[in-house]
């Protein structure tokens, strides 16, 4: 569909950029920090650990000076849980609440609206050696950390986020791993662990109704749509297949309290139901998200079988389909570029995907990731011409606003990242922020923050609420 004269963005539109705690804070263990079970993963030697990362934890004051002058509206970031609570339950670490509460005063005092994720990615160790999310406890003690946040920072947060891509958790653990190594039957495990994080999210849906009248909450998943290989039904139907186990058994259970037909016969077949207690499908009822948040990066392409499929992904990624023959087998895209990381670049399907949630949902959306990853290189007068990131953003918020267009309710677009960051496996060399911070895996130079030529670009974009998209820009 073309129009003759698009709709614009929103007025008091959210332009934000995210982080996440573990990510940007570094100070992993300072302060009465607990260990998380990031900090208890091994990774590959030669990248960075989450030790010091952006050094955020000591930095945050100029960071959010940054942000204001970049005129963000809004900035995502997460409560650490090891944080707050060093045994992920119990008695409160006070340096802990200390951090967050200057945080969002600074926060605030600059005219940033926080939006705080609840979880992403850091369960603390304690709690794992428990058994983690397999440990129907963690539900409790993640209800107890929500109603601690809420107590605690609700009075100056409009929006709370519940869990980070929870359903990368459970389809790549390999990388984004909840489950120790040779646990048996680990895709039984996965699937019940998810349902223990469905359980965990709808009671802090419903304590922060409870606790916070007026405050609004949602499920931040990586929703992605699925394009079949080729117009052959059978590829079709393996779409549609891998869509419902990526994306709608998440958000229906999220949404509407019930599992998605496909993605339940999917794992009944597989042998991976998980066990559902009495109250447990009631509870799920019971929580309303008031949005749904939504991270995208690059669409997917599935076959039916791998002998028509071409060149499978097969590489341990998020952003990779991979392989489960009977059902889909992931494959290449010939119609899409990729980026340096061999992921996906596709504008036009951020503006599917966007159209699919609201069709499906009508709840009001905000993107709390989108963004490209790529190897920067600071130049000898501090500069970082990063055009190729500028281009990525222009061309995903042009689709978002023929999504808008589209009539579809979109009220934030917070893409990742804020400011470098160290990523999930692939260290800090994978650079995505408007700003670059000098420092490489094992050598922490200066930590000095340096506004990339995308600072100046989304800047422009955010002073016009997103009239101006053009590339160029002075630097």
């Amino acid at each position: 569909m073309q129009y003759s004269r698009l709709a614009p963005f929103p007025d008091e539109f959210l332009w934000g950029a995210s982080t996440s705690a573990y990510q940007v804070e570094g100070a992993s263990l300072e302060d009465g920090k607990g260990p998380s079970v990031i900090d208890k993963t091994s990774f590959d030697p030669r990248l960075t650990d989450f030790t010091v990362t952006s050094d955020h934890y000591h930095r945050f004051k100029e960071d959010v000076a940054l942000f204001a002058e970049l005129g963000l509206k809004t900035y995502r970031l997460s409560i650490s849980w090891s944080r707050l609570f060093p045994n992920g339950s119990g008695e409160l670490n006070a340096k802990g609440v200390e951090f967050y509460q200057q945080l969002l005063t600074e926060l605030t005092q600059h005219g940033i609206e926080p939006l705080v994720t609840l979880y992403h990615f850091d369960l603390p160790w304690a709690l794992q050696e428990k058994g983690g999310w397999s440990d129907p406890a963690t539900i409790d003690a993640f209800e107890h950390f929500a109603r601690a946040c809420f107590e605690l920072y609700g009075d100056r947060l409009k929006y709370w986020l519940t869990i980070n891509e929870q359903n990368m958790m459970i389809l790549k653990d390999d990388v984004i791993g909840t489950l120790p190594a040779r646990t048996p039957d680990p895709h039984k495990t996965l699937y019940q662990q998810n349902h223990h994080m469905m359980l965990a999210q709808a009671r802090a849906m419903i304590a922060c109704h409870q606790m916070l009248p007026g405050t609004k909450i949602g499920p931040a998943p990586n929703i992605s749509c699925v394009y079949p290989a080729s117009s052959k039904p059978e590829d079709v139907l393996a779409a549609h297949n891998f869509t419902s186990i990526r994306n709608w058994l998440y958000l229906d259970l999220g949404c509407h309290g019930r599992y998605n037909t496909v993605a339940w016969r999917f794992m009944q077949e597989k042998g991976w139901l998980p066990k559902i207690n009495p109250g447990d499908m009631e509870l799920l009822k019971q929580a309303k998200p008031d949005f749904i948040a939504f991270n995208y990066y690059a669409s997917a392409t599935v076959a039916a079988s791998q002998d028509e499929a071409g060149e499978g992904s097969q590489k341990v990624d998020q952003q990779m389909v991979g392989i489960d023959k009977d059902v889909y087998v992931g494959t290449n895209n010939p119609q899409l570029k990729k980026n340096q990381f061999n992921w996906y670049v596709d504008p036009v399907g951020f503006r599917i995907t966007a159209r699919e949630i609201y069709d499906r949902y009508q709840l009001p959306l905000i993107i709390t990731e989108n963004g490209l990853g790529a190897f920067d290189e600071l130049t000898a007068d501090n500069k970082v011409h990063d055009d190729y990131r500028i281009a990525y953003l222009s061309d995903h918020l042009a689709q978002l606003q023929l999504a808008i267009s589209d009539g579809v309710e979109i009220f934030g677009y917070c893409p990742w990242s804020a400011i470098d960051l160290v990523s999930t496996h692939q260290g800090i060399s994978k650079r995505y922020g408007f700003i670059y911070v000098n420092r490489d895996e094992h050598d922490l130079k200066d930590l000095a923050r340096y506004r990339k030529k995308s600072f100046s670009w989304y800047q422009r974009v955010i002073a016009s609420n997103g009239a101006n998209l053009h590339k160029d820009i002075a630097y």
